[in-house]
């Protein structure tokens, strides 16, 4: 039951977005047909151009036949380049899933374990050192702190390639590297993020009653952490699957930065462009990865805490 709730909420979450960006994208009072059609369109061409995409009809009736045809059709076509935008899309897609994805796996990696040590070592250098380094996470901006990694690994060190993406038919580690310095661009802040909350959730639970018996019984140390950071997981489960959504946020930043064309870059372009269906179509496909996230956080939180799926 709870799983059909979340997945009517998430459908719902996707209307309304839907329907916003469908209603904002057309409240600027500019027509796409201007920009596609150039500063020397006549008003004849303009209006043949409007009639020819369904503009010249009331915004409800555009959403609803859009709608209509989003099962069967798909996103429709660029206004620019006349394109389907799932071909677009299918280009795209695949680049920023794949570098917000690794990000994702550095920031959760780096912070469990941050985390994790500055707990155990608590009020000891090691805890004060990754604070220290938390906080400054924090607070350098995403897009100098890509400048920052470019400049030191990329071209002064030259470990990692500077900018762009290097094609897998390259090889994995060729591909891998030029996909590093941009994801730890991204993963740098919520490394920062994630560890504070992993360190307060495992202290919380190291102090409580039960933990404290363990260590009355006898459970070696080793056990007892083991234990304690199962129950100090759903908190920072949450957080870490709402910070992948958050991430492709970020990485309209840091895909600008290192000239990576993914779907972030996609969506600047679409914007400047007002290509309506391309701006709909990535818009509402960062909200979908937003709410997946979201429920699959809330799935394994039950499935970590059985009181609350009681």
């Amino acid at each position: 039951m709870a799983v059909l709730t979340r997945l009517a909420s998430a459908l719902l979450v996707l209307l309304v977005v839907s329907a916003m960006i469908f209603a904002l994208t057309r409240a600027g009072g500019v027509s796409p047909a201007r920009i596609v059609l150039g500063a020397d369109a006549t008003a004849e061409s303009i209006a043949a151009f409007e009639a020819q995409h369904g503009l010249d009809r009331p915004i409800a009736v555009q959403y609803l036949t859009w709608l209509r045809a989003l099962p069967t059709e798909g996103f429709a076509r660029s206004y620019v380049t006349d394109q389907p935008v799932n071909q677009r899309l299918a280009e795209t897609l695949p680049v920023t899933l794949e570098l917000v994805t690794l990000a994702f796996v550095i920031a959760v990696l780096g912070s469990v374990a941050l985390g994790s040590a500055s707990a155990y070592w608590e009020n000891r250098w090691p805890d004060h050192a990754v604070r220290v380094l938390a906080m400054a996470a924090l607070s350098v901006p995403g897009f100098w702190l890509g400048l920052l990694l470019m400049r030191l690994f990329g071209v002064q060190l030259g470990w990692l390639p500077p900018v762009g993406l290097i094609p897998l038919e390259r090889g994995v580690w060729p591909h891998l590297s030029s996909l590093l310095l941009p994801a730890l661009a991204i993963a740098i802040y919520y490394i920062g993020a994630m560890s504070r909350l992993m360190r307060a959730s495992l202290i919380d639970v190291l102090g409580q009653d039960y933990t404290r018996t363990g260590v009355a019984l006898g459970l070696p140390a080793g056990t007892r952490y083991l234990y304690a950071l199962r129950n100090a997981l759903p908190p920072f489960v949450s957080m870490a699957a709402m910070s992948y959504g958050y991430m492709f946020g970020w990485a309209v930043i840091v895909e600008m930065v290192f000239n990576i064309h993914g779907l972030a870059n996609a969506l600047l372009t679409a914007i400047f462009q007002r290509d309506y269906p391309m701006i709909q179509a990535i818009v509402l496909l960062i909200t979908l990865v937003f709410v997946l996230a979201s429920t699959v956080a809330d799935l394994i939180q039950r499935a970590l805490n059985p009181r609350l799926a009681a």
